[in-house]
């Protein structure tokens, strides 16, 4: 009898040591972050969609009682802000809002700074942004069948504008070259504003540019969609068919939008911040902003949001090899 209240007594400790145990990793979690003004920063200048979504959760953080800042540090695809955050306090407060752009600089830059995979790690993917063909109301393409064929036309001299050199946009335009076996002929922007303005225009006749961007053009009637790069229709333009089913068979380019920080970051700081940003995107408000932009929401915490960064320096090095693509 009295060996089997040990064992009881015994039984019953190491399951209220697991408990407090419990209790106290979420507590040391909690009293560290945040403990003081969280800042975040944007690769990017004001106004893109990067920015944007930086400022809606900082916003909700504030609602939420936080102090946090925004910053902006521009420059070289995005590296420069992602310098700076690599160098910065590895304690949880100092994010970086970024988007795929980091995992393209890689491959098309030569001297970055910083170890992409291993300097900063992820935390949170809160969504993907897919990208649009669009051509103007007046053009004689109606569909990405008809691009291609007179991109095969003898003496064929089609182009497409993006928003820039090695930006997501451009590389749509050069998987496409290459799914289609066609050679279309790039012409940068400086940002996806003057690309739709030339659309509009007629002074192109096609562009790769973000969603959120031709988005108010398309719905307005201003502007044609002949197809979207994400693997799936959107539920926002379910009309606009995907390149996969438009012939490019398996084309798939999102892109991801999430947040980082410096790597040593202590893993229960990191998944505090996922928790936080996580229950700020869940809310009826954050999702109706982000189907307002037309982005799709996402919610990968910090192990699948690293493998999927992985995978695209990975795949954009390679493209951006293939393509003899480089950056000063």
């Amino acid at each position: 009898m009295q060996s089997c209240r040990i064992t009881i007594f015994r039984g019953i400790w190491i399951a209220t040591s697991f408990i407090l145990g419990g209790l106290a990793c979420q507590t040391s979690a909690q009293s560290v972050f945040p403990n003081k003004t969280i800042d975040i920063t944007v690769p990017y200048p004001p106004g893109g969609g990067v920015d944007l979504l930086a400022r809606l959760i900082s916003s909700s953080m504030l609602t939420m009682g936080h102090s946090v800042i925004v910053e902006n540090r521009s420059g070289a695809g995005g590296t420069v802000g992602a310098r700076y955050v690599v160098g910065r306090p590895k304690d949880g407060h100092s994010l970086l809002m970024m988007n795929d752009a980091y995992a393209i600089a890689p491959g098309v830059y030569s001297k970055l700074g910083y170890d992409p995979k291993k300097d900063l790690a992820a935390v949170i993917n809160v969504a993907w942004a897919p990208m649009l063909l669009v051509t103007s109301t007046d053009s004689k393409y109606k569909s990405v069948a008809d691009v291609v064929a007179a991109s095969k036309a003898k003496d064929a001299k089609v182009s497409y504008g993006s928003c820039g050199a090695g930006t997501d946009p451009h590389l749509a335009g050069e998987m496409m070259n290459i799914a289609f076996k066609i050679s279309n002929t790039h012409i940068p922007y400086k940002g996806c504003g003057p690309a739709l303005i030339d659309v509009l225009g007629g002074q192109i006749e096609l562009a790769f540019v973000t969603i959120s961007g031709a988005m108010t053009y398309v719905k307005s009637g201003k502007m044609r969609a002949l197809a979207i790069t994400s693997g799936e229709r959107s539920k926002v333009m379910p009309d606009v068919p995907t390149l996969a089913e438009s012939g490019a068979r398996d084309f798939n380019l999102s892109q991801w939008q999430g947040l980082a920080v410096p790597s040593g970051t202590p893993e229960d700081v990191k998944f505090a911040i996922y928790e936080l940003v996580s229950k700020i995107m869940k809310t009826d408000a954050m999702q109706k902003k982000i189907f307002d932009l037309g982005y799709t929401a996402a919610n990968d915490g910090p192990e699948a949001f690293q493998k999927i960064v992985n995978s695209d320096i990975d795949r954009f090095t390679k493209l951006a090899k293939d393509l003899g693509l480089t950056m000063e």
